[in-house]
């Protein structure tokens, strides 16, 4: 089986920024987050606002055939330490089952190790969110640590996972995931 679609990351613009707002809000998005609120408009314009000129994060909207449909995001970025932490999140649940997260993967690995030249990609996950944290171990991702009661969600404490893949343990994992793309009929980012 092979899809026909197109998967673009590009950078957010101010035509996003309400769109960002309906999707961190949505109760299928919220779910996965360490927040349980909903964002108000003075909050998302003060986290709207800090992306610019933030060395430290980097966004991206992620588009499946021209279409919005979630964000990509780097976090910590620390060129000295040359290691960053990231995550997404797809709101549109027209997008899921099509192997649209595991292109957004391959792509954030890929950029943070080739275009960056950094050694090492984080990321902290919920427990309960199986499904991602499985996906980041198919990719090379290895569980760093539990962090026990980490955050409250729905009032009860809440679990995370800690993962984290080096530069030089990608290369093991590297043309088996890039396969997996190619037989979906997904173009390799960066090729």
């Amino acid at each position: 089986m092979t899809a026909s679609h197109t998967v673009v990351l590009r950078d957010v613009t101010e035509n996003d920024r309400r769109r960002l707002r309906d999707w961190r809000n949505s109760p299928e998005v919220a779910a996965f987050m360490y927040s349980d609120h909903q964002i108000g408009q003075a909050e998302h314009d003060r986290w709207f606002g800090g992306m610019a000129g933030d060395t430290r994060r980097r966004y991206w909207v992620i588009e499946v055939d021209g279409e919005p449909v979630g964000l990509a995001n780097l976090a910590d970025i620390d060129p000295h330490n040359r290691r960053c932490a990231w995550a997404y999140y797809l709101a549109s649940p027209s997008v899921r089952g099509l192997g649209v997260g595991s292109y957004i993967e391959f792509w954030v690995i890929e950029y943070v190790f080739k275009t960056l030249g950094f050694g090492k990609l984080w990321c902290e996950v919920l427990l309960t969110n199986e499904a991602v944290w499985k996906l980041h171990e198919r990719y090379g991702f290895q569980r760093e640590a539990l962090f026990r009661h980490h955050v409250i969600k729905d009032g009860a404490p809440a679990d995370v996972v800690g993962l984290g893949l080096l530069a030089t343990d990608w290369p093991a994992r590297r043309d088996e995931m890039a396969q997996r793309l190619l037989a979906k009929g997904y173009a390799l980012p960066f090729a």
